[in-house]
């Protein structure tokens, strides 16, 4: 679906689209996490079994418990955030340890979720030509820490608008999403454009909705997280900066 008016704004995904893809030990995020919960060191020779065992425990829990809804936001498209996970899975927010188990396991995930190199120059390009920058992410991490990363890798000051699926009801594809991120930049669905790595979420959802919709197929998705749609893209770019001349082509 093509929209009709001039181009205003460009929406991105965040995971996989402004970062580059990366393969992931999901369960190691856990075990992680639930180790530090229990005080346990990493890699210590000197555990007992027994805490190792309740540890592991913790964390299939916990996976278990995060599968389900990512599972769920590809079905229903229903949201969840880190904080409901973490209180599904039984984990007391309050233990003395919790903050230290946080940090853990943001430890583990830094180092897959630093922005591409070309995300600055893009967007750069994009300010340059009058286009608003949003940011769009099926998440369960909070806006307070994905602004954090984009502070860090100094590209925050050139998002006009960012909504983040932890926040809201729903995820993408489900059109309410999209919505919420064009009211975020301030413009019309129609006047917008959307960028991702998915082809269901990012797509077909931006498309529902009478937005463009540009693929960026470089990640490897895993098998179970493919949900088969016949959507087309309204533009492909095989990396970040091809962006603009895909938006110098409908601008002209």
């Amino acid at each position: 679906m093509t929209a009709a008016r001039p181009l205003e704004a460009v929406i991105f995904d965040w995971g996989g689209t402004l970062t580059p893809w990366h393969s992931v030990d999901l369960p190691e995020q856990w075990r992680i996490f639930a180790r530090e919960v229990h005080g346990i060191p990493i890699d210590s020779p000197d555990v007992a079994e027994a805490d190792l065992e309740r540890a592991h425990e913790l964390a299939d829990k916990i996976l278990a418990v995060e599968t389900d809804a990512w599972k769920r936001g590809r079905e229903d498209h229903s949201s969840a955030n880190l904080e409901q996970i973490l209180d599904a899975a039984g984990v007391d927010a309050e233990h003395d340890r919790h903050h230290l188990a946080l940090a853990a396991y943001q430890g583990f995930w830094e180092p897959h979720t630093f922005t591409d190199p070309q995300v600055r120059p893009l967007w750069e390009g994009l300010r340059e030509r009058g286009l608003r920058v949003g940011v769009l992410s099926n998440t369960i991490w909070s806006r307070e820490y994905h602004r954090e990363i984009f502070e860090r890798d100094g590209v925050l000051d050139l998002i006009d608008g960012d909504v983040y699926s932890s926040e809201i009801d729903h995820v993408k594809p489900h059109p309410s999403a999209f919505l919420a991120a064009c009211s975020a930049v301030g413009v019309e669905p129609a006047a917008a454009a959307y960028v991702g790595d998915r082809i269901f979420e990012d797509v077909h959802g931006p498309q529902q909705v009478g937005m463009r919709a540009i693929w960026i197929p470089h990640s490897d998705i895993p098998s179970d997280q493919r949900v088969e749609v016949t959507a087309v893209p309204d533009a492909r770019a095989h990396e970040l900066l091809d962006i603009l001349e895909i938006v110098d082509g409908w601008r002209e």
